[in-house]
């Protein structure tokens, strides 16, 4: 029996596997970098082991410090959680040969389907040697890891050469091995995979399927479970195919078979070797802990002859610390509160106060709903995030909220090209004169109605605010009789609550001021002087670091002087595991570069200047 488990992970998945040993009675251990070190997931556990450093590459993929970690904390076994060293045989290798037990399948199921290219070889199948413009578009696709990370779209030959080279590099930095491949790139598929659980007694559960198609940058943003309009004849021939696979490399524990799914056809992606992040929406379905399976498992035990009957609907979203309106730029800071209504999951490797830095993932959390039907877990799971309240940095919760609302969704007509058609649309800002109005009111709460020239009944008071990419002025006034606006009544207003009302209809706002961050309801906006700064200009054609980040790249030659293309590559930022192009703009002549290679930045950093030529 396993008494001790260590987790070698961090943030929401170490918290996850921690909550169900601590139901079990199994001690747990943390292994944390030193970014790490107050962490939910560090301060969960049972015992902390510091990691040194802050890049994965120094702490979380260091496998050798793992297992020297596991020893000194004296647990028992290992579980790797997901991304990281989940997928790495040599790894999971090296845990049994220090006589820990290892909660995954055995090293040589790993191998067998950790690269990509060779699971395709083991089922028959192979990726493209040599593009041809008849083979466009394809997929430049890391042979390692998942999460998107290492995958590029490739449209024209002469793009490919410099999609392989980001490509490797990204993943090399993800995953610690930078082999790519190219596959054909299918425009208007669906992303259908199937749960299996596996023991070592020769049974494999296909736990359904889960439609994961709603993507940003190859990663997913809503999952949900059964993938809805299969025909019960796909449904059946994806669980074959997956239990297929798992067979043919002697599987044990959980893993996921991942399709592509286009004019009624599957095309074999993947096998995950390891929990995936959706995992909760098969849970919830058929009522099971997969967590707690993976540790039977382990242990030995065998799985009933057949799986539990699954239930209902569950959908989930991933709720990230990005900007989705300006090119899913992730964002830093301190999240000040995060709380989301009873009746949904949240999983999350964050507490109000915690601090989202630059090193890692920006998922804050994943909310799950699950109901009795698809349009009821809908509709509950966007109702729990419209009014969830996320104090902190930018978050994609609207572009959430209108994708599970949007038409195409509800009709289940989604595909993996759903935000190449409809992001500018789900990101439109929404102007909410009340809101901007309950923020001034709040503001100004206490304040004397006779401490200057501003607060004389007659002058009317302003205040500016950012909303959504956009500025706007709000105006009221002070006098007898309270705090007035044209055109609305101003039923009650303080620091925290405003209640306003409006042709009639009366809406309540409440509202939290975190230095210039206002948040009224779901509505973020950012406080802006009265007085712009005159100093605070920019020389014409600056480029600026659109997030906070390392550089890992400038251009090779690359100097002040130079002359550059429209759209050439100038900079390479790297982000929470990302990396980030800034190109020149316009064709000119590099007048300013600020950058260098293992530079921190700021959002808002210049980083060069590019004069445009004079046409």
């Amino acid at each position: 029996m396993i008494s001790s488990v260590l987790v070698a992970n961090r943030g929401e998945i170490a918290c996850r596997i921690f909550r169900t040993c601590a139901d079990l009675g199994i001690r747990t251990v943390a292994v944390h970098s030193d970014a790490d070190g107050t962490a939910l997931h560090t301060r969960m556990a049972d015992t902390a082991v510091r990691l040194p450093g802050a890049a994965p590459a120094d702490t979380y993929l260091r496998g050798d410090l793992i297992v020297k970690a596991a020893l000194a904390a004296g647990a028992d076994a290992v579980h790797p959680g997901y991304g990281f060293l989940s997928e790495n045989p040599d790894f999971a290798r090296a845990v049994l040969d220090a006589g820990l037990l290892w909660i995954g399948p055995p090293p040589e199921a790993v191998e067998a389907m950790a690269s990509k290219t060779r699971a395709k070889r083991l089922l028959g199948l192979a990726p493209l040697e040599e593009v041809t413009e008849a083979d466009l578009p394809v997929l430049v696709k890391a042979a390692a890891g998942g999460g998107g990370r290492g995958m590029r779209i490739v449209r024209r030959l002469d793009e490919l050469p410099a999609a392989l080279d980001s490509a490797r590099a990204e993943a090399a930095s993800a995953f610690g091995d930078g082999e790519v491949f190219v596959e054909p790139y299918l425009e208007h598929g669906r992303h259908v995979e199937v749960q299996i659980l596996a023991d070592r007694h020769g049974t494999v559960w296909p736990l359904g399927t889960r439609d994961c198609s709603l993507q940003r940058r190859h990663q997913k943003v809503i999952e949900e479970a059964p993938a809805p309009g299969l025909t019960q004849g796909l449904a059946e021939e994806l669980r074959t195919l997956a239990v297929r696979a798992a067979r043919a490399v002697s599987y044990t524990g959980a893993g996921t078979v991942e399709f592509l799914v286009a004019d009624g056809r599957a095309h074999f992606l993947e096998m995950n070797t390891r929990l995936q992040v959706e995992h909760p929406v098969t849970e919830a379905v058929f009522g099971l802990d997969l967590v707690a399976e993976q540790i039977r498992v382990a242990e030995g035990h065998a799985l009933d002859p057949e799986p539990p009957r699954a239930r209902g609907h569950a959908i989930e979203a991933r709720l990230y610390a990005e900007d989705p309106a300006h090119g899913w730029a992730p964002q830093t800071g301190t999240l000040h509160r995060l709380a989301v209504p009873a009746g949904v999951r949240l999983d999350t490797g964050y507490t109000d106060g915690d601090t989202i830095g630059v090193h890692y993932d920006p998922m804050l959390a994943k909310v799950v709903a699950h109901a009795p039907t698809r349009a009821e877990a809908i509709r509950r799971l966007a109702g729990a995030l419209e009014s969830a309240a996320i104090h902190g940095p930018v978050t994609n919760r609207d572009l959430l909220v209108r994708s599970l609302r949007h038409e195409e969704f509800t009709a289940a007509r989604m595909d993996t090209g759903f935000y190449d058609r409809h992001l500018g649309a789900l990101t439109e800002p929404v102007h909410d004169p009340l809101a901007l109005l309950a923020a001034a009111l709040a503001d100004a709460h206490g304040r004397s109605r006779f401490g200057g020239w501003r607060n004389v009944p007659s002058q009317p008071q302003a205040k500016r605010y950012a909303m959504g990419g956009e500025e706007h002025e709000v105006r009221y006034r002070h006098t007898r009789d309270g705090l007035v606006a044209d055109g609305v009544r101003v039923v009650h207003a303080d620091a925290r609550l405003v209640v306003l009302e409006a042709d009639g209809v009366r809406r309540r706002f409440e509202v939290a001021r975190y230095g210039d961050q206002v948040h009224v309801g779901a509505v973020r906006l950012t406080a802006l002087p009265r007085f712009p700064d005159p100093t605070a200009q920019l020389a014409p054609g600056s480029l600026l670091a659109p997030m906070p980040g390392t550089v890992v790249r400038v251009a090779e030659g690359l100097a002040e002087g130079a002359t550059v293309q429209a759209g050439q590559g100038l900079i390479w930022l790297e982000a929470m595991k990302m990396q980030h192009l800034i190109s020149a703009p316009t064709a000119g002549t590099l007048t300013a570069l600020h950058a260098a290679p293992g530079q921190q930045v700021e959002p808002g950093t210049v980083l060069a200047v590019v004069q445009e030529t004079p046409s």
